[in-house]
């Protein structure tokens, strides 16, 4: 599933595009025909992002919400636009910029109030404005809580956008055990995991990756070999296990916990 800095840069690009200008809105498949054809013809006015959840505006008070979920794809091309195949749920196109949508888990035309509906349900986000966004709420929850830090960096509901690769690598950076129960991590402690993640995941926003080493941790400055994953970017941790470390040489450990695999080294986040 696409991590929050993803969807973020989705925004930017659909705006980019189809911000201000009259678009044609069609549903090759079928599923959003009906809300496609209330839009067509008429302008994006407005994308936002929050977490992993896509809202593009329309009019006054007409929002695309979008999911991508663990199969969502989008696709941008340039025009002329291809024939659509009939599993593309959504396409907006305008005289230069065709994008499509096939998979996600929602595609939906909602109000206003709908849309804050889903905002007040999800924790704050560490790329949306500091006006929109209290990261001692999700504090105030993980100070409260027995359960791990590892799994209430994955909750959405106490922070939104964190995925199994940030919450991974975030840990790491700051030497923290992903066991340890949120009602044992400081104030200082969460200050400095918020803090790097609105940098490293407003970084993902500009490059389109994640990269969580420090300077002095990238393949040129260790003399090894750059990672080679399907998800691009260098890691401490992520996918890395039986790997060693690149701070300690212990071996990366991986195991379940909440149906996701966490990675973490043992000797640089002991309990």
């Amino acid at each position: 599933m696409p991590e929050g800095h993803t969807i973020h840069r989705l925004a930017l690009d659909y705006g980019g595009h189809f911000k201000g200008r009259a678009t044609q809105v069609t549903s090759p498949q079928g599923k959003f025909s009906d809300a496609a054809a209330l839009l067509n013809g008429t302008e994006l006015t407005r994308t936002e992002a929050h977490g992993k959840h896509l809202f593009l505006g329309f009019r006054d008070e007409e929002w695309i919400h979008i999911h991508l979920g663990l199969f969502g794809k989008v696709n941008f091309g340039g025009t002329p636009a291809p024939p659509p195949t009939d599993t593309v749920r959504l396409r907006l196109a305008n005289d230069t910029s065709y994008v499509d949508l096939r998979g996600p888990t929602t595609c939906a035309l909602i109000t206003d109030t709908e849309k804050q509906a889903i905002h007040d349900r999800l924790g704050p986000d560490p790329l949306r404005p500091p006006k929109d966004t209290d990261p001692n709420a999700a504090y105030r929850r993980i100070s409260r809580s027995r359960t791990t830090i590892a799994a209430l960096l994955m909750d959405q509901k106490v922070i939104a956008g964190v995925g199994n690769v940030y919450r991974a690598e975030v840990l790491f950076r700051h030497g923290i055990d992903p066991y340890r129960a949120g009602k044992d991590l400081t104030p200082a402690e969460w200050d400095a995991i918020w803090t790097d993640l609105v940098d490293l995941m407003r970084e993902g926003v500009r490059n389109n990756r994640i990269d969580t080493v420090r300077p002095e941790h990238t393949p040129e400055a260790m003399g090894r070999p750059p990672r080679v994953d399907d998800h691009g970017g260098e890691v401490y941790v992520y996918r890395r296990a039986n790997r060693p470390c690149h701070i300690c040489g212990a071996e990366i450990r991986t195991a379940d916990l909440a149906a996701r695999n966490l990675f973490w080294c043992p000797n640089c986040q002991k309990p």
